[in-house]
């Protein structure tokens, strides 16, 4: 389940509560107090894994609930512009991203983000806690969390990954570009976020996979139009590119040998 539209997804116990479905609202015990939270998937667990660590779900949340989840919401917008104003007006160097309350009102969670390395939020902490009379934390993210939360269309004009499916970021490296062949102009390359696009993954396994199969580039090779040298992959198509003399032929990669030297 989550607790935010794009947020991360967390586990917990639903032993207790059968016919779950995904889009049902629960309420959950975490160690930041009581939340309401969207079930996104509902699964047994497989021979081995255990429910230890796993809190419970507590109840399924009530039509009284849901309207108070939404008064909540309200009161979360509210929040962020005030923040944003008492952040500009202490002059500090950061973005406050999103204002999200515990569903018992407890406690109010800033996410922020900066550019500075260590940012003092103690003044921003203290204003707040005394104009909300509520518990205030901080908590920084990073560029591509900030994408993630604030959404919006990637490069391919559809909605970005991270703010649609993508429930945890994983390493992209330049290796990856170079392997697909995609330009490392960084504009075509880089994210909304600035960092490498979370895209380059999806296919990276399968390139691997093809290109063991494929030579070399640089590689003296011998084809059926003579021999010559490796200058391009089409590892999916099964593709070598090959300079013969002053041609350069896309061969099939079963009909090129590699050249002992």
């Amino acid at each position: 389940m989550r607790f935010q539209p794009r947020g991360r997804a967390y586990h917990f116990d639903a032993s207790d509560h059968q016919g779950l479905r995904p889009g049902d609202f629960v309420l959950v015990e975490t160690a930041r107090g009581q939340q309401l939270g969207e079930v996104v998937s509902v699964r047994p667990l497989h021979e081995g894994e255990g429910d230890e660590g796993l809190k419970p779900v507590r109840r399924r949340a009530t039509g009284r609930d849901l309207a108070l989840r939404q008064q909540w919401q309200q009161k979360e917008a509210e929040t962020l512009v005030a923040a944003r104003e008492a952040a500009t007006q202490l002059g500090l160097p950061v973005k406050i991203v999103t204002a999200e309350y515990t569903f018992d009102g407890h406690r109010l969670t800033l996410l922020y983000a900066s550019e500075e390395k260590k940012v003092n939020l103690d003044k921003l902490r203290q204003r707040l806690q005394h104009t909300l009379s509520i518990r205030v934390d901080l908590r920084r993210i990073g560029p591509r969390d900030q994408a993630k939360l604030m959404g919006g269309y990637g490069a391919c004009g559809e909605p970005r990954c991270c703010s649609r499916f993508l429930a945890e970021f994983s390493p992209v490296s330049i290796k990856m570009a170079k392997m697909q062949g995609v330009s490392l102009n960084p504009s075509e390359i880089t994210g909304m976020c600035g960092r490498l696009r979370c895209c380059l993954v999806y296919e990276h396994e399968q390139y691997e996979e093809a290109c063991k199969m494929m030579p070399r580039r640089k590689k003296r090779v011998r084809t059926v139009h003579g021999e010559g040298r490796v200058v391009g992959l089409l590892p999916l198509k099964g593709i070598v590119i090959v300079q013969v003399e002053d041609r350069r032929l896309e061969v099939p990669v079963e009909e090129v040998e590699p050249i002992s030297t």
